[in-house]
């Protein structure tokens, strides 16, 4: 039986909103075959990356279409020179907060992303495919992600795509510049400005739709090279560097936000990156300012003080602290001679030799 609260026509009416619920859920997020549709459609498609929390939340809220939680994140979060030396474990963290993000902004009833964790580095290279097929499991399993992403289109490459593929797990693709193998290309450049080398570029995206991938990145090439690969494929294509014909762009949050710029120090960008916003300039204003604040008394002020003790509590309190003031004053005193010696050696340079110091000429 039925509770009594609970009679078949509300019953009829929570499933109902339930059923809804779940649709409009299934509705509004991305997927594989959602972003074909958008090519077909001649719509373009979105993608940025993000590495954290708060970085998730953000591009989840502005709509975009996928999240791609980087490599990248070894240059611009963790101040490597190139994305090679970040881990799977690594990875796996950075892809772990990126999806409580994404799922704290759908509470709010946000569009949904499509999330793809990069592969790093010696995750995904070896000849027993079954390896990378593991280590994909992991992005799924323990990560929360809806797909994985790969570097490079050679044959080998692709059977390992097909591997994780039938495996039941989505792949995208990436050719062009692909920065995990700058020791074999010979650093960040531009590839299939050559004939020979474009017409491989085409080759290469054929290769691997056919192993099943669902999109392929297209990085630093010629806007006409991108344009051939996006028409010969039906899969679509995200350029970063490569032109507006592809069927979407991708660009690195803290470069496209300007995340590291200052007012008086030009950060590096990409030539192919269009800076939206400064927020560097931002954060440094927010940081002077509470620095200043700090130093002359300002902040925190009875304002930002909100916690108070009852009066009676702190009549007790005081009678405590005169309980034993003789005895705490005595410590303090002594701690006080402590650091004043040991201030006094740092003044006169005992421990290193100071640029003021005068030197003395034998």
């Amino acid at each position: 039986m039925l509770p009594s609260r609970l009679t078949n026509g509300n019953l009829t009416s929570l499933s109902r909103k339930l059923v809804s619920q779940q649709h409009r859920s299934l509705a509004s997020k991305v997927s594989a075959l959602s972003l074909t549709s958008k090519k077909r459609q001649g719509k373009k498609i979105t993608m940025v990356t993000a590495y954290d929390y708060p970085s998730a939340i953000h591009v989840a809220r502005a709509g975009i279409d996928i999240i791609l939680v980087g490599d990248s994140v070894a240059m611009v979060e963790l101040g490597h020179e190139t994305t090679l030396p970040i881990t799977l474990d690594h990875m796996l963290q950075h892809c772990m907060a990126v999806k409580r993000g994404v799922d704290q902004a759908d509470r709010n009833k946000h569009h949904v992303p499509l999330l793809v964790g990069d592969m790093p580095f010696g995750t995904y290279e070896y000849r027993d495919t079954d390896v990378s097929l593991r280590n994909a499991y992991r992005f799924v399993k323990e990560a929360g992600m809806d797909a994985v992403k790969l570097e490079g289109g050679s044959v080998a490459r692709a059977n390992t795509a097909r591997t994780i593929v039938d495996g039941g797990i989505a792949v995208m693709g990436h050719i062009g510049l692909t920065p995990q193998a700058i020791s074999v290309i010979g650093g960040f450049r531009a590839q299939g400005r050559t004939a020979v080398r474009a017409r491989q570029l085409v080759d290469e995206a054929l290769r691997l739709q056919d192993a099943g991938c669902f999109a392929i990145v297209l990085e630093c090439v010629p806007a006409n090279v991108a344009a051939a690969v996006t028409e010969t494929i039906e899969i679509p294509t995200i350029g970063i560097g490569a032109g507006g014909q592809t069927s979407g762009q991708v660009l690195v949050y803290h470069d496209m936000l300007g995340m590291t710029s200052h007012p008086h120090h030009e950060q590096f960008v990409p030539k192919f990156c269009k800076r939206y916003a400064q927020v560097g300039h931002i954060i440094q204003e927010g940081l002077l300012a509470y620095k200043k604040d700090v130093e002359s008394g300002v902040f925190p002020g009875d304002e930002f003080a909100p916690y108070i003790m009852k009066d009676d509590e702190r009549n007790v309190f005081d009678e405590l602290l005169a309980q034993d003031a003789h005895e705490r004053k005595r410590q303090h005193d002594e701690a006080a001679e402590r650091y004043t010696a040991t201030d006094e050696y740092e003044k006169l340079h005992l421990y290193g030799s100071s640029v003021d110091e005068p030197k003395i000429i034998h």
